[in-house]
């Protein structure tokens, strides 16, 4: 049943003359590989506990992509699930967009290659790289091709096999990340609003916080790099910590502030699944109670650009919210990049 906020919902788009058209998340599908690796298998990889690493992260196990398993694979399940759930055929699909820092290849795109796996052979194909912060970008851009009619569906899916670039000598970071991949169909949808306003934000300057330095143009890959371990993911924990929390808050508080809504009139919060001790102090700052802010980081830990869309997956299928209820996303990754959006479901 369709409800109704408290307050008049304030579209901002509207402002900029595409009233006419609005872009609303027809269905969305998500997949994680089986293999579970949980918190006692790290003990006897690297010098941790489960204790430490729940206290500190509040991540109990995450999932391994197989050896043969790659991320293109994986994208390609979770947008087969949001296709079906959708109703929407391969031939219906105008556009895909997969948000990874993990591709297959350099080149092709994954995008090109999730097309082929899906047979939606019509379609035009590209990634793009804002880390954890894709699957908001990937919304905001497949929005903006749908309102102004260029395309009538899009897929955008966040995918990643992290695993693939994790050092597993580094205790600080092997423990934090997983691998998965999350999708969503987009559409216009009549008398719906969909997408209210989508907050996004990059800071060059501290792109050094968490990288990966080797295997690009500047490092390409040589004997030395590899034995630098220069292929593997590097952060600098508590900065990457503060930065987050205060970047994710930003972006919260100013989605709202644009739809001139309160944290109370959201039914539901959905945040990058980075590390429990962000999510808690994002919630604080921006005034939400424990019960609207959904959590998936325990099972999965952080998987990048599929971490909200997984969340968002499974919030959508325990029930979390409802057709016409107003949730808001809220992200945040290396670049740094970081975004927030508010929907009405």
């Amino acid at each position: 049943m369709k409800t109704t906020p408290s307050k008049k919902i304030v579209y901002p788009r509207a402002k900029h003359g595409f009233e006419g058209r609005t872009c609303s998340i027809a269905a969305v599908g998500s997949y994680v590989p089986k293999r579970v690796l949980t918190n006692a298998d790290l003990e006897k990889i690297v010098d941790t506990s489960d204790e430490w690493i729940v206290s500190r992260t509040g991540i109990k196990e995450r999932r391994i992509a197989a050896p043969n398993e790659y991320t293109s694979d994986m994208a390609a399940r979770a947008a087969l699930l949001a296709m079906q759930r959708a109703d929407v055929t391969a031939d219906q699909i105008d556009l895909i967009i997969v948000a990874t820092v993990t591709p297959d290849l350099v080149f092709p795109s994954t995008a090109c290659l999730v097309q082929e796996k899906i047979g939606a052979h019509h379609a035009a194909a590209f990634d793009i790289e804002a880390a954890c912060s894709g699957f908001i970008f990937g919304l905001e851009i497949a929005q903006q091709f749908i309102m102004s009619r260029t395309y009538n569906t899009v897929l955008v899916i966040g995918a990643e096999k992290l695993s693939s670039v994790i050092d597993w000598q580094d205790r600080n970071t092997c423990v934090l990340f997983g691998d998965g991949a999350g999708a969503a169909i987009l559409q216009n949808r009549p008398n719906t609003h969909g997408l209210l306003t989508t907050v996004m934000g990059a800071d060059g300057r501290k792109a050094d916080l968490l990288s990966m330095p080797g295997g690009g143009s500047r490092c390409p890959a040589t004997a030395e790099s590899v034995a630098a371990r220069l292929h593997y993911l590097r952060m600098e924990g508590k900065e990457t910590f503060k930065n987050a929390v205060n970047a994710m808050t930003m972006a919260g508080e100013e989605a709202l502030r644009r739809c001139q809504l309160d944290i109370s009139q959201i039914k539901c919060v959905v945040p990058h699944q980075a590390n429990r001790r962000i999510l808690d102090a994002v919630s604080e700052r921006l005034g939400a109670k424990p019960d609207q802010v959904f959590v998936t980081l325990h099972k999965y830990g952080n998987t990048s650009a599929a971490s909200v869309a997984i969340a968002l997956d499974e919030a959508v299928q325990s029930g979390r919210f409802h057709r016409g209820d107003l949730i808001l996303l809220v992200v945040f990754g290396a670049g740094l990049t970081w975004g927030a959006a508010v929907i009405e479901w």
